[in-house]
């Protein structure tokens, strides 16, 4: 293949840019949605003005973000068109399953319910109205869960077969696809901690009226809402990061080894609490050790990863290297074997493609094709590395890795704080006359996204250099385009999302600061 570098930088940062800004807006309308049919669901039983009055309000918050998040989603979707057409003909018939039925059933049914919530307040009955706030909550909710099962399967492969006749992947089981190990548990991560961006939101935007001295019955009853949410949020976010931890190191060891900068493995494995890695340049992983300034808790990471204190976590160079024992108690293998399967597959592929071309078949010819098949569905699982020229390639960028996962772990660790400490000022105290935590309230919302995208980033330059993870890398999956193409969508996109932001916080604050309608 002749594709231009610079054209797949580029890409990967168009990629990246569109994701990170299309992740602010999921969050909240994933938070929201939650808490706005609590709230509906309050109004419904009680039947009293107050609730209703609240839940009208934050749905008119919702309704503002939801409209955005769309715009930049349906962006993301053409991307793969566009810029990573190699990829979809790669695997088109399994990845884009997911992203089908996410437009089809869940993007129309978050856009019929959405209608009612917004325009049927006089016009059906409240029970009916109730169902599509929860709907569209469900609605929003079911739609990352489809993109989630596209995004897992690209790190984790499952319910696939290599077609050497079609050049593709195609699905062998559709149920080992959506329903991945992998799959649920990032499913259940990311709605998780989703919840606690809106329920971090409430309580922000709350305590500024606490602060301004308006609406304080509207604040008071959100923070209560928003506050056991994210309180249970934060809780779940802590047990499926667990199970995150797990999987991670299971099937993308060097993505583990990248967030902890652990470049030498050893049993009884400490978990990093923080270290001095340099943020501006790659370690020099090849001589191991571990980076100065180390602080660890004692076996955290071998528990962590293999539900054993005493468990063996590969690093850096061990994954390089191979021939330690991994936890199925087969001995992992090394770059080099690996390489030497994966330029074996692409010989075979190449000789399968040039024997099947041929107009008259004998019936040796038919016995090799046979035996070429069965030989690439066998080396399939390491096609990718026939592509990796040398062990560089292969580690993702440490320093981004390491650093963005404690600040995720960080700030879900002062979160956690926060709301028991805001629900017990709420319910025990009067939290009118702390204006401290009004305003340590308000300074939470930034914080909340910082933490999401800080998640976001983990996940993804983790797995690198990998678009589906040991099958296929990214210079392969990159389309034949030119990088000044690329480049110059790169630099309109970025103008016309930062339109957007700036157009919503605009347009949030303005309501916020007008407030609900009484």
């Amino acid at each position: 293949m002749n594709i231009d570098s610079s054209a797949v930088d580029w890409a990967r940062l168009q990629f990246a840019v569109t994701a990170i800004y299309h992740w602010l807006f999921v969050p909240l309308t994933l938070g929201l949605a939650l808490i706005m049919g609590i709230m509906e669901t309050m109004y419904y039983r009680t039947k009293s003005v107050d609730w209703l009055v609240t839940a009208k309000f934050w749905q008119r918050l919702f309704g503002i973000n939801f409209a955005i998040g769309v715009a930049t989603g349906i962006v993301l979707e053409f991307e793969f068109g566009t810029n990573w057409s190699n990829y979809s003909w790669f695997v088109g018939d399994i990845f884009g399953a997911p992203l089908a039925i996410e437009g089809i059933v869940a993007f129309f049914m978050e856009s019929t319910f959405v209608a009612v919530m917004f325009f049927g307040w006089k016009k059906v009955s409240r029970g009916f109205h109730l169902a599509s706030t929860w709907l569209t909550g469900i609605g929003a909710t079911f739609s990352a869960w489809w993109i989630l099962v596209a995004n897992s399967w690209m790190q984790y492969p499952v319910g696939c077969e290599f077609n050497p006749d079609t050049m593709r992947n195609e699905m062998t089981s559709f149920l080992d696809v959506a329903l991945s190990p992998f799959a649920v548990n990032k499913f259940c991560h990311t709605v998780t901690s989703a919840w606690i961006v809106g329920a971090l939101f409430v309580v922000g935007v709350s305590c500024w009226y606490l602060l301004r001295r308006r609406h304080v019955a509207l604040a008071l009853r959100s923070i209560k809402v928003a506050g056991i949410v994210g309180l249970v949020a934060i809780l779940l976010t802590l047990h499926t990061g667990d199970g995150s931890a797990y999987m991670v190191a299971k099937t993308q060891p060097m993505k583990l080894a990248a967030m902890e900068a652990l470049y030498e493995g050893d049993t009884d494995q400490s978990l990093t609490v923080i270290a001095a890695v340099n943020p501006f340049e790659q370690p020099e992983w090849q001589k191991g050790g571990e980076p100065p300034l180390h602080i660890a808790a004692p076996y955290a990471l071998s528990f962590l990863a293999t539900r054993d204190i005493h468990g063996f976590v590969p690093g850096v160079k061990d994954i390089v290297e191979g021939g330690y024992t991994k936890p199925d108690g087969t001995t992992a293998l090394s770059l080099k074997e690996k390489q030497a399967i994966g330029k074996r597959a692409i010989e075979n592929l190449q000789t399968y493609r040039s024997l099947a071309s041929s107009k008259t078949l004998t019936s040796d010819d038919k016995r090799q094709l046979q035996s070429l098949a069965k030989s690439l569905k066998a080396d399939m699982p390491y096609f990718g590395y026939g592509f990796i020229k040398d062990a560089e390639q292969l580690v993702p960028y440490i320093p981004v890795c390491f650093y963005s996962f404690r600040v995720m772990v960080g700030l879900g660790t002062l979160f956690l704080a926060f709301f028991a400490l805001m629900l017990l000022v709420v319910y025990r105290y009067d939290i009118q006359k702390m204006r401290w935590l009004q305003m340590l309230a308000v300074a939470m919302i930034p914080l909340a996204w910082i933490c999401s995208e800080a998640g976001w980033i983990v996940a993804e330059m983790g797995r690198q250099p990998w678009a589906i993870q040991d099958m296929m890398p990214t210079w392969t999956a990159v389309s034949d385009v030119h990088a000044g193409g690329v480049l110059t969508t790169l630099i309109l996109f970025i103008i016309i999302f930062s339109a957007l932001l700036v157009a919503e916080i605009s347009i949030m604050c303005k309501q916020i600061a007008r407030g609900p309608e009484e």
